[in-house]
């Protein structure tokens, strides 16, 4: 089956690449560095890295901890980290600046990947969560160099799919790898599919340990008294396609109680903020931009953010946070960030990338799951009506946090007796 899965990775090779260009037409930072792609111009580090793969925005952020506490403890030692998005290159360079190198990972054929490991020659290889790619990980295999999945999550619905191809799995999952799963339904799900029992442990989700700075919650005071002095705030983030209209009419239901409220919309990805801006424009909002540079003055009813990176500072001069991605079938984003904060959660029902967390959250009376734009509308003009039940609700999700931090000494525990074999 191996070979088969490698013969089809060819064949799928000229549909990546079309997919590639074609991204790369409307948003030119898909053709950034695309040689890397098919195993072409990676870093070189002298002496080997520590590897850190994080597909995209998220999985980069929830890295954050990880990757300083590994620069702090191994400072001898480079450090690499990969995505598959520009998003989430993006955000690599924005966090950690020059600190750590930097590539995309590279096509599932066995000729680019096995050029990825001649290259970057990692110490240790660290993926984030879900991503189990057969070919790269039979090379860590091959090339004896040990892996670990990080707040590694399945969901029953994966396992179903990844049962199709069982002997496959069972056969990538062999390699001596090493399982840090969330939760205990995520490590049995591991070992059904073949993960070995002694090599799998139950860390939790090192998200739990988000490292917000220490200054945040005055600079979102202070942006809230520079733009939005007295005014109710919610904010909308991480949005996608066919979400800002429902957004939109929640904070038409929301004015009608609260006239002077404003919305601070913040897209999930960069290359729509423009589209975004036009569709304000054509529905007659008074809106302005981040980037515009002008004063938030009292007739403005949304805020539009055009920037990278500010997600957590808008939160903290917000009343209400709304995470994306969550009326529509995309699955969900971060709700930890704006829980780190003590902020009010509303989501909608779409949560499966975070499901264990979600439902945490929506059991303990941490969040409010809605279906609709009229139910978002309603539960945030209710948030902003009743100020004991706002903070109640932020106090919890603050408290779950604070419970469950820990994954990340748990993890780096389990990490370095496999760091320390290869020095």
């Amino acid at each position: 089956m191996r070979f088969a899965y490698a013969a089809l990775t060819y064949l799928l090779l000229p549909i990546y690449a079309g997919y590639w260009f074609l991204r790369g037409i409307g948003n030119r930072s898909y053709w950034d560095r695309l040689s890397q792609r098919f195993g072409r111009n990676y870093p070189e580090p002298i002496g080997g890295c520590i590897w850190v793969h994080a597909v995209s925005v998220g999985e980069v952020q929830a890295s954050v901890p990880l990757v300083r506490a590994l620069t702090k403890r191994f400072p001898d030692r480079h450090l690499l980290i990969t995505t598959v998005t520009p998003t989430g290159a993006a955000r690599v360079r924005l966090i950690f600046g020059d600190s750590v190198l930097h590539c995309y990972i590279p096509f599932e054929t066995p000729d680019a990947v096995g050029s990825f490991f001649d290259s970057i020659k990692p110490d240790i290889a660290l993926i984030l969560e879900t991503e189990i790619w057969p070919n790269l990980y039979n090379e860590c295999g091959h090339r004896n160099i040990p892996l670990v999945l990080v707040s590694a999550r399945i969901s029953p619905k994966s396992v179903k799919s990844y049962r199709k191809f069982l002997p496959l799995f069972r056969q990538t999952l062999s390699h001596g790898i090493v399982i840090a799963a969330q939760s205990e339904a995520d490590a049995e799900r591991f070992r059904a599919l073949g993960a070995a029992p002694e090599r799998t442990w139950v860390t939790g989700n090192i998200k739990f340990d988000v490292q917000l700075p220490e200054t945040l919650q005055s600079d979102g005071a202070k942006l809230r008294r520079d733009n939005f002095e007295g005014r109710h705030v919610w904010v909308a983030a991480s949005t996608h396609d066919g979400e800002e209209k429902l957004v939109l009419h929640a904070h038409r239901i929301v004015q009608k109680q609260f006239p002077e409220a404003i919305l601070v919309l913040i897209p999930r990805h960069p290359e729509r903020f423009r589209n975004v801006g036009s569709s304000l424009h054509k529905g007659g909002y008074k809106f302005i931009s981040r980037t515009d540079g002008l004063p938030c003055t009292s007739d403005i009813e949304i805020y539009l953010v055009d920037t990278m990176g500010e997600v957590p500072l808008f939160y903290a001069a917000a009343d209400v946070a709304f995470v994306g991605g969550t009326l529509v079938p995309v699955g969900g984003h971060n709700l930890l960030e704006p829980a780190a904060l003590a902020r009010p959660i509303v989501t909608g029902p779409h949560l499966f990338n975070t499901q264990d967390i979600a439902d945490k959250f929506e059991r303990d009376g941490a969040s409010i799951v809605v279906n609709n734009a009229g139910q978002l509308g309603a539960a945030v003009a209710d948030l902003f009506g009743d100020d004991v039940t706002a903070k109640d609700i932020g106090a919890r999700g603050f408290e779950i946090v604070g419970q469950n931090r820990g994954s990340l000494s748990r993890l780096l525990r389990l990490m370095e007796p496999l760091i320390g074999n290869v020095n």
